[in-house]
């Protein structure tokens, strides 16, 4: 059974965010909250944001960053604490937004300078989401900073779907890059780790991890959910498809523009008559059907 998709999407709004905390988590890895109540109200798992420094020329153009998190305008600002389940998110009332974000640029870099106080000008939400999952059993699948695109996903679906369970599988290539993992514990997420170095949780690739947790039969009645770089998302898909899993992939491909004008962003998808056509990930994605990637020319 297929995943359905969001039809309750929200249009984008540009507005000036002040910043309310900002700080390293991980090697190479920041987090920053921003005070923007129109995309905290407005974003559904899987969307992004595209994030322009505001007081700044150079870079010129946005940025893409996945939306990680919400948080009610109660909530202490100066703690990274998870959303429960049950908080104002679900009644409607968060205010601030969480981006976590890999340093790996001119942008990402100017980005660290920025201190409470000082603002980021937002487009968004943008993007088409996640799909809701046929299933009772989520498992959220994680490379290197991927996990950006998968909290408030795994949240929400453990506190609508009755009975539900979530499997959160993050890999790295060491255990110095794995930050704030415990916002997944936190809301009930069983977790499971993988490095290369064997630093922390299982020695090796996530492919590895799900090949040693299948043994125990974990993932009868799955659906899947990924995002990291393209050639681990490829290995996945294969993983899943050969077990004739759902799995949805969120694509971290460049793009400039986020509202589909400048076709930077295409990813090579196979269209609805079975034909294979290029699609905007900005507009079209970033989400999309895993079995519907040409993988061959993404990687």
């Amino acid at each position: 059974m297929p995943m359905s998709t969001p039809s309750n999407l929200c249009k984008p709004a540009y507005q000036q965010a002040e910043i309310i905390a900002h700080e390293q988590i991980a090697e190479a890895t920041w987090r920053i909250r921003v005070d923007c109540p129109y995309l905290a109200t407005t974003t559904r798992p899987g969307q992004f944001a595209m994030v322009r420094l505001t007081s700044r020329n150079d870079p010129l153009l946005a940025r893409p960053l996945a939306i990680y998190d919400v948080f009610p305008q109660h909530q202490a600002p100066e703690h990274w604490q998870p959303t429960p389940l049950g908080s104002d998110t679900a009644s409607g009332n968060p205010h601030f937004v969480d981006f976590v974000y890999a340093v790996a640029g001119k942008f990402t870099t100017t980005l660290t300078t920025l201190r409470p106080g000082d603002s980021v000008s937002l487009w968004g939400p943008l993007g088409n989401g996640f799909g809701t999952p046929p299933t009772n059993h989520l498992v959220l699948i994680a490379g290197g900073i991927g996990q950006t695109a998968l909290l408030m996903l795994g949240r929400e679906f453990l506190a609508t779907v009755p009975s539900s369970q979530v499997t959160f599988c993050w890999g790295a290539r060491h255990a110095g890059l794995f930050g704030h993992a415990e916002d997944f514990q936190s809301c009930g997420m069983n977790t499971h780790f993988a490095t290369l170095d064997g630093s922390k949780g299982h020695h090796g690739t996530v492919i590895d991890l799900l090949n040693d947790m299948e043994k125990n039969h974990v993932f009868k009645r799955a659906a899947i959910a990924c995002c990291g770089p393209e050639g681990m998302m490829a290995a996945v898909a294969n993983w899943t498809a050969e077990r004739s899993l759902n799995c949805q992939v969120s694509l971290e491909t460049p793009m400039a523009c986020g509202i589909g004008i400048c076709f930077s962003c295409v990813a090579p998808v196979l269209d609805e008559k079975g034909d294979w056509d290029y699609r905007r990930t900005c507009v079209e994605g970033p989400i999309f059907d895993s079995r519907a990637i040409q993988w061959d020319a993404m990687t």
